[in-house]
């Protein structure tokens, strides 16, 4: 049995047109001898007109009832794709999380998938329909709803392609691929053709938003080819596979950024082994999550620690660095929102020297100042001013000739 799992995000569902749209696809895919499995999000805007008016009403909506009404955007999705597949000729079902058994942990906004029951989706499929699933949202074991976080329809997408044993999983969105900078800044960024799970979990880390990370995880790790493609248009996409040869042909596959970011510092922290795992130790307790740290001495006594966080988590993982700050005795913390990341990935950085150089000296002759750097083997992250970001991706897409 060939089993295609195909995602279609907020744009490709946000009105009856886009919807229609979906269904032809669909429908073509099935007349091809797949069996389908469709996995969607909510219509374009309506989760944040959701959280909207959850916020009208209360300032902190707690995160199970926030859940509760975010869950519902997805469930108008399944739905009319069902009908609009059905008015094609096909015969199609829709199901919410709940209906399937998309298993999660309790972690309410941020859940993550522990189990897919799949014998649902492989009846109705055995009975030659198309299975419609609503992504973002799942179910604890005690029957809470559940959602998975921002691109959460993504991760929903490849558990069910695993879970399925699919061949392929297609991810649809309103961009027909992986691109070397974004094209709204870089007019003559090009497409990439076929990228390895590893430059797309940095590139989905550092700002590209065609993907979500944490799906680009778990394909990665159970080896499954997913192929992003445009939802309004027929041309191929892009394809994120294993690594080959050919790959490490080029040197910098591409130039991603995010602005949506902040930093805290911690100034003058004595320095000792105890208060840096313990500082660390209390922000991954309370389930924020950092990317760049730094550390610099002040003298041999003392440092100061910076990291950043996502925005969205600023308010929080001040208030936390704040009480940190107390236990560790720092003289004083701080943070700051108005900063961009633009980082520079490819693996055939692995086995080349001078990246960093060059991309050092091109944002200098930019004037661009670099707040913190870090670095792996296929990745150099510059934390920098949100006001420099499109000068530093322009320059460095230029300098490298991408």
């Amino acid at each position: 049995m060939n089993i295609i799992v195909q995602k279609y995000g907020g744009t490709s569902m946000a009105d009856a047109k886009c919807v229609k749209n979906v269904a032809n696809k669909v429908v073509e895919t099935k007349k091809k001898g797949n069996k389908v499995v469709v996995v969607v999000s909510a219509p374009a805007g309506m989760t944040d007109d959701l959280v909207k008016r959850a916020k009208e009403v209360t300032e902190k909506p707690s995160g199970r009832e926030l859940d509760m009404i975010l869950a519902t955007g997805e469930q108008i999705s399944i739905s009319l794709l069902a009908m609009a597949i059905k008015d094609l000729g096909e015969e199609a079902i829709s199901f919410t999380s709940t209906q399937v058994g998309i298993i999660t942990d309790d972690n309410h906004n941020k859940a993550k998938i522990e189990t897919i029951e799949t014998h649902k989706i492989m009846e109705a499929l055995d009975r030659d329909k198309v299975v419609i699933i609503a992504g973002f949202q799942g179910v604890t074991r005690d029957f809470e709803i559940t959602t998975l976080g921002r691109g959460g329809s993504d991760t929903s997408a490849v558990a069910v392609g695993v879970a399925l044993h699919a061949s392929e999983i297609e991810i649809y969105t309103d961009v027909d691929g992986v691109y070397t900078a974004d094209p709204r800044i870089v007019p003559n960024a090009h497409k990439i053709a076929k990228i390895s799970f590893e430059e797309m979990l940095e590139m989905a880390g550092s700002g590209a938003k065609v993907l979500h990370l944490r799906s680009v995880e778990l394909a990665a790790k159970n080896h499954l080819p997913i192929h992003l493609r445009s939802s309004f248009t027929d041309t191929i996409g892009t394809y994120v596979t294993e690594e080959d040869e050919d790959m490490e042909d080029v040197l910098v596959r591409g130039v991603a950024h995010t602005t949506n970011n902040a930093k805290i510092t911690l100034a003058n922290v004595p320095h000792t082994s105890q208060n840096i795992a313990y500082i660390f130790e209390e922000i991954a307790n309370h389930n924020i999550n950092v990317d760049v740290i730094t550390q610099n001495y002040v003298d041999k006594d003392n440092l100061t620690i910076s990291y950043t966080v996502a925005e969205e988590d600023f308010d929080s993982a001040l208030e936390l660095a704040n009480q940190i700050g107390a236990e560790v005795k720092a003289q004083s913390v701080f943070g700051s929102k108005d900063i961009a990341k633009v980082c520079i990935i490819g693996v055939g950085m692995k086995s080349a020297a001078g990246v960093a150089s060059k991309v050092f000296r091109c944002l200098a002759d930019e004037n661009v100042e670099i707040d913190m750097v870090s670095t792996s083997d296929i990745n150099i992250s510059c934390i920098i001013r949100e006001s420099d970001y499109q000068k530093a991706v322009i320059a460095i897409h230029n300098a490298f000739e991408l």
